[in-house]
């Protein structure tokens, strides 16, 4: 018997994309760093809590449209920005070989369409519901892309694309 398993990437926000945040947001407004002094933050660019004493931003976030720009399509009325948490300057990103991040808590997994159309949703509650709905979400062919978002604020955390 053979058991195939497949790895799931969470995708941080680019180099690009941090360099274009740090200088100004998607909602047109110029990031105000400060110095998180409790940690905890969850940190899009290297998709971990933040440490007490680092230099954060919130800023103006986009994620379905910048996808959609890079892949020509209109999000229509998919289209939405809102808060996340960055560091205010460079970052090394993720850790090689860190597991799903943010996945302690009720999570949604919203699933899109090439088109930049939501296909649907699942709220998942730890890292092996977590995986279980990229599996379900994936193995639908409609399906390009995943967004993991908190539950309590429905922020985005982060971006799952399919092979």
């Amino acid at each position: 018997m053979t058991t195939t398993t497949t790895a799931y990437t969470a995708r941080p926000l680019s180099a690009q994309v941090l360099r274009e945040l740090r200088t100004r947001d998607d909602a047109g407004r110029a990031p105000v760093p400060v110095t998180d002094e409790e940690g905890g933050a969850p940190l899009r660019c290297c998709l971990r809590r933040g440490e007490p004493g680092e230099r954060i931003a919130l800023v103006s976030y986009a994620p379905l449209r910048r996808w959609a720009a890079g892949t020509g399509v209109d999000p229509g009325a998919y289209d939405e920005q809102g808060p996340v948490f960055i560091h205010a300057g460079d970052c090394p990103g993720p850790a090689a070989g860190a597991a799903l991040p943010f996945t302690n808590a009720h999570r949604t997994v919203r699933r899109y369409s090439a088109a930049g159309r939501i296909l649907g949703g699942r709220l998942v509650e730890d890292e092996a519901g977590t995986r279980a709905a990229f599996a379900e979400a994936f193995a639908d062919p409609e399906v390009a892309l995943v967004h993991v978002r908190a539950v309590e604020y429905g922020c985005f955390l982060y971006e799952v694309r399919g092979t």
